[in-house]
């Protein structure tokens, strides 16, 4: 088969993966909900060493992940997942309009750091390629999508990828592979969603991560979503104490630059912060954080709707994990 841009190309030769050469032009991203739902990244680019180790009781299952790598690269980060993001829209993309999918990509580092929004010059070629290092390196064991099997499986993000230069020392492209797990919930409807490209003007990692969160459970609801401080630090696997990652996400909530929806620190009846948000389209019309612009609704299976007293949905470390209905007067806002 031919070589042209948004194909899957054929290769003659036992073991040889057909690959999808990268799709052109703007096309809508998308995310995958498991990594938007769960800490599998480092949310730091100081190299980071010590394991994420999470644990979270969904009714009578305990969801597990674990994330370590090797001291001299670190863990993937929440910036080298836009690698991942990247991937997924293009296989919903060519899921789309009829293209046959695969895990293995063909794409130029010009085109690959234009999708992502990154400069294409200096020194970004060797950052993109740390970061497969740190995708290829990364190891994640989880029992989430493992059906009735007992142990975690384990996988990288990028199961490999090469990055060969010319005669004169310059990119000939990049092919890389994804992880069985990740392709499979990227092609799994109800588990990706649609997110706004300005995510990926998102300089904070806490910012970032804070992103994927809402969006993953704030969707379309009129009455928003809510978790308290301790519940978000503990699905955020940040290596901050708690008192210092509250302080930086009072920060992000003061800039209010998370695309798509409003921010609000509220008390709960317990006193407790609670971190309420809302998406923009929602609030009134005479609000100062109104806007009508809104993502494309993607078939994502039904959440239910703030509640009073709280909707029951994962425990952590014995702190339920719920759709916290504030109460009190807004703090700090």
């Amino acid at each position: 088969m031919a070589r042209r841009s948004g194909r899957l190309v054929r290769r003659a030769g036992e073991g040889q993966l057909d690959l999808l050469v990268a799709l052109p032009g703007d096309i809508p991203t998308h995310d995958q909900q498991d990594m938007m739902e769960r800490p599998f990244f480092s949310l730091s680019k100081q190299r980071r060493i010590e394991p994420i180790d999470y644990q979270v009781q969904n009714g009578s299952t305990t969801i597990s992940v674990n994330v370590t790598a090797p001291a001299e690269i670190g863990l993937a980060t929440i910036w080298d997942a836009d690698i991942l993001i990247w991937a997924a829209s293009q296989l919903r993309e060519a899921k789309a309009r009829g293209i046959e999918p695969s895990p293995t990509f063909k794409v130029s580092l010009y085109e690959l750091l234009r999708g992502i929004d990154r400069r294409t010059g200096g020194d970004e070629y060797q950052r993109i390629i740390e970061a497969f290092e740190r995708l290829s390196g990364t190891l994640i064991r989880t029992n989430i999508r493992q059906g009735k099997r007992k142990k975690p499986e384990g996988f990288h993000w990028i199961e490999r990828y090469a990055a060969p230069t010319d005669d004169q020392g310059r990119p000939a492209g990049i092919e890389f592979t994804i992880s069985d797990w990740l392709y499979e919930g990227i092609l799994t409807d109800r588990l990706t969603l649609t997110i706004d490209r300005e995510y990926f003007s998102l300089t904070g990692g806490i910012e970032r991560w804070l992103y994927r969160v809402v969006r993953k459970h704030g969707g379309h609801q009129s009455g928003g979503w809510a978790f308290t401080m301790t519940q978000l630090h503990m699905k955020s696997g940040s290596t901050q104490r708690l008192a210092d990652f509250a302080k930086e996400l009072r920060r992000t909530i003061e800039r209010q630059r998370l695309p798509g929806y409003w921010l609000q620190i509220l008390r709960n009846s317990e006193g407790q912060e609670v971190l309420h948000f809302t998406e923009r389209c929602q609030l009134p019309t005479s609000h100062q954080g109104f806007s009508p612009r809104r993502l494309s609704r993607t078939s994502i299976g039904s959440f239910s709707p703030m509640m009073a007293r709280g909707q029951n949905h994962d425990s952590e470390a014995g702190h339920e994990e719920v759709a916290t209905g504030p109460t009190g007067r807004p703090v700090g806002m």
